[in-house]
This record gives structure tokens, sequence and C-alpha cells, in this order.
């Protein structure tokens, strides 16, 4: 009686496998425009998902998570001035810094290039 063959192995690669070049840079777009529909959720599960496949879309998704959560601590800071009405300018101001911020980042994941956001809070390394 002879053994069965092994079983192929996974057709995407597998959880841990390294991913190539243009998913890395697709993955690592997708964690800056995600954050800018979805806040820190996006970079963040793109982060636990496929932050040990690769150096540059763990890279980019780490620094859109700190930046989005930098952004979170900014917003509760704008709620709490609102009664002094300065939280309003503080609203408007992070909601340009994010857009702009976010698009840059994108546009150099797209290109490949490693990006590091400004006055970022780095709590996730």
């Amino acid at each position: 009686m002879s053994m069965p063959p092994p079983p192929p192995p996974p057709a995407y690669g597998g959880p841990d496998q390294p991913m190539s070049q243009s998913d890395e840079k697709t993955w690592a777009l997708l964690s800056h425009v995600g954050a800018i529909f979805f806040g820190f959720l996006a970079p963040l599960v793109i982060f636990l998902v496929f932050g040990k496949r690769g150096p540059f879309v763990r890279h980019h998704a780490v620094e859109a998570l700190n930046f989005q959560l930098t952004l979170l601590i900014g917003y509760v800071v704008s709620t709490i001035l609102i009664v002094i009405l300065i939280g309003i300018v503080g609203f408007i101001v992070l909601a340009i810094a994010s857009l702009v911020l976010s698009i840059m980042a994108a546009i150099a994941a797209n290109n490949g290039q490693w990006y590091k956001y400004p006055f970022t809070i780095r709590m996730v390394k």
C-alpha cells in the first residue's frame, strides 16, 4: 500500500510567505487610502494580516496606524476644546492634514518609496 502524495501548498503562498514587491506596494497603498475612509482600522487590519509578510507593507501600515492614532488624540482634544470654540479650528486643521498627508503617503507607497508622517507619535513600532 503506497502513501498518498502530500497536499499542495496554498495557492496564495501561505500566511507567513513573503509577498511580491507588487503586492507589498498595493497593500502599503491601501493602508493609507483605507485610513482616509476607515481611520485607524484599515492600517490596523493590514498590519495584523500582512505585517509579517514584508518589511515595506509593515512599515507603511505602522506609519499609517501611528498617524491615525495621533489624529485620534487630536480629535479628542479638539472635542474637549470645542467648548471654547478653538476646537472647531482644530477639527478643520486635522481633517485637512489627514487628507493631504495620507494622499502624499499613498503616492509614496505606490512609487515604492518609504514614507514617514511628520508630527506623529510613534506608539506602534
